[in-house]
Protein backbone atom coordinates (compact mmCIF):
# COMPACT_ATOMS: atom_id res chain seq x y z
CA UNK A 1 0.00 0.00 0.00
CA UNK A 2 1.25 3.46 -0.85
CA UNK A 3 1.91 5.68 2.11
CA UNK A 4 0.67 9.23 2.27
CA UNK A 5 2.96 11.65 0.49
CA UNK A 6 6.07 12.58 2.44
CA UNK A 7 8.32 15.51 1.53
CA UNK A 8 11.33 13.20 1.58
CA UNK A 9 9.79 10.71 -0.84
CA UNK A 10 9.02 10.68 -4.53
CA UNK A 11 5.87 9.13 -6.01
CA UNK A 12 6.67 6.61 -8.73
CA UNK A 13 4.27 4.59 -10.89
CA UNK A 14 4.45 0.99 -12.09
CA UNK A 15 5.71 0.96 -15.67
CA UNK A 16 7.07 -2.55 -16.14
CA UNK A 17 6.74 -6.01 -14.65
CA UNK A 18 9.01 -8.86 -15.69
CA UNK A 19 10.40 -12.20 -14.64
CA UNK A 20 13.86 -13.69 -14.63
CA UNK A 21 15.26 -17.21 -14.64
CA UNK A 22 15.79 -17.15 -10.85
CA UNK A 23 12.03 -17.08 -10.18
CA UNK A 24 12.14 -13.38 -9.34
CA UNK A 25 9.53 -10.83 -10.33
CA UNK A 26 11.09 -7.53 -11.35
CA UNK A 27 8.94 -4.45 -10.80
CA UNK A 28 9.94 -1.09 -12.24
CA UNK A 29 8.33 2.14 -11.06
CA UNK A 30 9.17 5.43 -12.80
CA UNK A 31 8.81 9.11 -12.08
CA UNK A 32 6.27 11.00 -14.23
CA UNK A 33 9.07 12.40 -16.39
CA UNK A 34 10.44 8.91 -17.02
CA UNK A 35 13.91 10.16 -16.09
CA UNK A 36 14.23 8.05 -12.93
CA UNK A 37 13.28 4.51 -12.06
CA UNK A 38 12.94 2.43 -8.92
CA UNK A 39 13.46 -1.30 -9.36
CA UNK A 40 12.35 -3.98 -6.94
CA UNK A 41 13.07 -7.70 -7.24
CA UNK A 42 10.83 -10.05 -5.30
CA UNK A 43 10.69 -13.84 -5.12
CA UNK A 44 7.45 -14.88 -6.80
CA UNK A 45 6.28 -16.78 -3.71
CA UNK A 46 6.88 -13.70 -1.50
CA UNK A 47 5.10 -11.18 -3.70
CA UNK A 48 2.34 -9.23 -1.96
CA UNK A 49 -0.13 -6.94 -3.67
CA UNK A 50 1.45 -4.77 -6.35
CA UNK A 51 0.03 -1.25 -6.34
CA UNK A 52 -0.15 1.26 -9.17
CA UNK A 53 2.21 3.63 -7.37
CA UNK A 54 4.44 3.86 -4.36
CA UNK A 55 6.51 6.49 -2.58
CA UNK A 56 10.26 5.94 -2.41
CA UNK A 57 13.29 7.80 -1.13
CA UNK A 58 15.09 9.75 -3.88
CA UNK A 59 18.27 7.83 -3.04
CA UNK A 60 16.54 4.64 -4.27
CA UNK A 61 16.02 6.04 -7.77
CA UNK A 62 18.31 5.32 -10.70
CA UNK A 63 18.69 7.59 -13.72
CA UNK A 64 17.24 6.46 -17.03
CA UNK A 65 19.77 7.52 -19.65
CA UNK A 66 18.04 6.37 -22.83
CA UNK A 67 15.64 9.01 -24.26
CA UNK A 68 13.40 6.36 -25.87
CA UNK A 69 13.07 4.52 -22.57
CA UNK A 70 12.36 7.78 -20.72
CA UNK A 71 9.57 8.51 -23.19
CA UNK A 72 8.13 5.00 -22.87
CA UNK A 73 8.17 5.23 -19.07
CA UNK A 74 6.57 8.70 -19.08
CA UNK A 75 3.82 7.46 -21.41
CA UNK A 76 3.17 4.45 -19.19
CA UNK A 77 3.07 6.65 -16.06
CA UNK A 78 0.45 8.84 -17.76
CA UNK A 79 -1.62 5.76 -18.63
CA UNK A 80 -1.41 4.39 -15.09
CA UNK A 81 -2.32 7.76 -13.54
CA UNK A 82 -5.38 8.04 -15.80
CA UNK A 83 -6.65 4.55 -14.99
CA UNK A 84 -5.62 3.99 -11.36
CA UNK A 85 -5.42 5.56 -7.95
CA UNK A 86 -1.98 5.09 -6.32
CA UNK A 87 -3.23 2.37 -3.93
CA UNK A 88 -5.03 0.35 -6.62
CA UNK A 89 -3.80 -3.23 -6.94
CA UNK A 90 -2.54 -3.95 -10.44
Amino acid sequence: MVSESNEDEVRVWLVERGYDNRDLIILKYATPSGEHVFQKEVASQALDTVTAARDVAPTNLAAVDEPDLQERYATEVDRMREKHEPDDPV
